[in-house]
């Protein structure tokens, strides 16, 4: 028999043709699930989220317990200033996110003398959250915060969009100022212990006077014997976020029992330094003490000064341990042999050693140990300027969920990132997690380097692409860590400018850039490493006449070294500079090898060449008195590398 027919009566009920509307009803089975018994919009939001995994997580055992009273209590007193010997109390998790009740449970500090309101005051500290708990801290509390159509979260840096490495200073203390590098030349600008404490006292208050900070427990390097625990404690979800990408995050074991850190710093960069301080030329100040493993931030919202401190940090600690710390990228072949690549800002280095068909290890920081070489960071800080997928699709495709975009503009409906667009700036970057490159080698180590290669992007137009270069050579280069930049072309064509950088990281390195040239050298002999001297700038003539040589060729110059093509390759020496020079590369015009050959004007490539020898003797010149070990064999050797003018 067939079923009654269905219909729907003026009240919206529906009944069955034989009229039995209600027991018709009855029999009808309803696949939707049972209602959710709240009473509450906030009980229902409570239900979307699972218990999230706190760190220290939430005590089960006495033992437990008495880790994470021990991690509430490391951080207070790393927020420890000098009117209170304990740091405030602490109060873990977003404010936000507390029940009212909660605050009530917490116990009121008996009045004491000589305190202020500020020692009894709770702190917020959000600890090591998720990139997805920190996207949420900054779209909710940070202006100009949003997300890209990939997935990155786009963020403003202030009015500070780069390094300020005339607002860096080093505490001259007795446990390292007979180490460390001074005067001429050196980044390392002095300032006493009082002036830092005084800087240290003026962060703490204010992270101190904020309803809540972040605070990031990380790692730098990846050998393991040689790691160090680091502290971050920050104002702003994007300064967290960062520094999560660019420090090795720990398991959540690890956090169970990270313990005390060895260097802690204090990101206080919203909040000015006082310019009437001792030492201080302008409201930025970025201190580093060695001897109370600190650092202090005020007047700068740049997150590059806190990757970069670190970097100081490892210059400072890996040479004392007998390991070079290095300003490179690296990469290896499937086969295991690994290559260096050192150069300043615009050369390459980040593109060249991210190259699809070699591992990734790092692109930026590195040490050399008798081991072989392992990445500091966890992470990559690329340069975004005129970034496209063709020309360099794995750092193009890192940029998605995860990912801190700096400075950069974009479509306001679409969110689609312009990187050709400079109007916050040119020094537009992103900073990924390692592993958005697919190709990265986990963990970040390899064996000893084959290859070192220096690149420079000389806009004179007067080095060859390619070079050899022999181990005297090599230090000399390597001290200079030359390179050129071009001005602005908005009142015409302008003449490039030389610049040159110590050990290609003048501002970072803390000890003589001898002593690094000379550890670098001394692993090379050991190890039978080959050095290169490759321009990745300008050919046929300086800039404005020239044209910047094509990234293809480089990337053919690059795979000739990594397959030991150029090693057996006919060599020439050049004038002035005495360099040796390939008569042939595959996939390079013969021609392009020779740069007098690409000069119409003969006359105006000498002038030119002899020009940029003298730049670099000129350079030199601050490093020609210094000795090795009471000796100055060593400097005489390095500098009849030089070129003779």
């Amino acid at each position: 028999m067939a079923p009654a027919a269905l219909s729907t009566n003026s009240n919206g009920a529906t009944n069955g043709a034989s009229g039995k509307g209600v027991h018709q009803q009855q029999e009808i089975q309803c696949d939707a699930p049972p209602p959710v018994k709240v009473t509450t919009v906030d009980q229902l939001h409570a239900l979307q989220k699972k218990t999230k995994p706190a760190t220290p997580r939430t005590p089960q055992t006495p033992e437990d317990a008495d880790r994470s009273d021990s991690a509430l209590k490391s951080i207070s007193a790393s927020l420890a200033s000098s009117s209170r010997s304990i740091g405030p109390q602490v109060v873990k998790g977003d404010p936000a996110n507390q029940r009212r009740e909660s605050f009530q449970q917490v116990s009121v500090v008996p009045a004491r003398p000589h305190i202020s309101d500020s020692a009894i005051k709770l702190t917020h500290i959000l600890y090591n959250l998720s990139a997805a708990e920190l996207y949420e801290q900054a779209l909710r509390y940070e202006k100009g915060s949003y997300i890209t159509s990939t997935g990155a979260l786009a963020v403003l840096s202030g009015a500070k969009t780069g390094r300020s490495p005339k607002d860096k200073r080093v505490v001259k203390e007795e446990t390292s100022q007979d180490d460390l590098w001074w005067g001429e030349g050196s980044p390392n600008i002095e300032m006493d212990e009082h002036t830092f404490m005084i800087n240290r006292e003026r962060a703490v208050d204010y992270l101190n006077s904020l309803d809540k900070v972040y605070v990031n427990d990380q790692f730098l390097n990846w050998d393991p014997d040689n790691q160090i625990k680091v502290r971050i404690i920050s104002a702003r979800a994007y300064h967290s976020l960062f520094m999560q990408n660019m420090c090795i995050r720990p398991s959540a074991e690890e956090l169970e029992n990270f313990g005390e850190p060895d260097f802690t710093i204090y990101n206080a960069g919203m909040f000015p330094a006082n310019r009437f301080t001792h030492y201080m030329t302008s409201s930025t100040s970025i201190d580093i003490n060695i001897k109370r493993k600190e650092m202090v931030i005020l007047g700068t919202q740049y997150a590059g000064e806190m990757k970069k401190g670190l970097f100081s940090l490892m210059h400072y600690l890996m040479p004392k341990r007998g390991i070079l710390s290095l300003h490179s990228g690296c990469n290896m072949s499937k086969d295991g042999s690994v290559s260096l690549f050192f150069g300043l800002s615009g050369t390459g280095k980040t593109t060249l050693s991210t190259d699809p068909n070699r591992y990734l290890i790092g692109d930026d920081e590195h040490c050399w140990t008798d081991n072989g070489v392992t990445n500091i960071e966890g992470g990559c800080y690329a340069k975004v300027i005129n970034l496209s997928g063709e020309k360099e699709p794995e750092i193009f495709n890192a940029i998605k969920f995860g990912t801190v975009l700096e400075n950069v503009v974009f479509d306001e409906h679409t969110r689609i990132v312009d990187y050709e667009d400079k109007s916050v700036t040119e020094n537009t970057r992103a900073c990924y997690p390692i592993e958005h490159i697919p190709n990265a080698r986990l963990p970040c180590s390899g064996p000893h380097p084959t290859n070192v290669i220096l690149l420079t992007c000389d806009a004179f137009g007067v080095l060859p692409p390619v070079s050899k270069l022999s181990h005297a050579q090599t230090m000399y280069h390597f001290i200079s860590g030359y390179t050129a930049v071009v001005a602005g072309t908005e009142d015409g064509v302008k003449e490039p400018t030389a610049t040159f950088s110590a050990c290609f990281g003048a501002a970072f390195i803390m000890l003589h850039p001898t002593k690094y040239a000379a550890m670098l050298a001394e692993r090379m002999q050991q190890h039978g490493a080959t050095a290169w001297l490759v321009n990745t700038g300008w050919a046929g003539g300086a800039y404005g006449v020239g044209q910047r040589m094509k990234l293809s060729y480089t990337r053919k110059i690059i795979d000739a070294i990594h397959d030991g093509s150029l090693l057996k390759a006919q060599y020439t020496d050049t004038p002035i500079f005495n360099l040796h020079v390939p008569a042939s590369c595959p996939g390079v015009p013969a021609d392009l090898l020779k740069p007098e050959t690409q000069w119409s004007d003969k006359g105006a490539y000498q002038a030119t060449l002899s020009k940029v020898a003298g730049l670099f003797v000129n350079n030199f010149k601050k490093y020609s008195t210094y000795s090795v070990g009471g000796d100055d064999k060593l400097t005489r050797e390095i500098l009849a590398a030089g070129p003779q003018v």
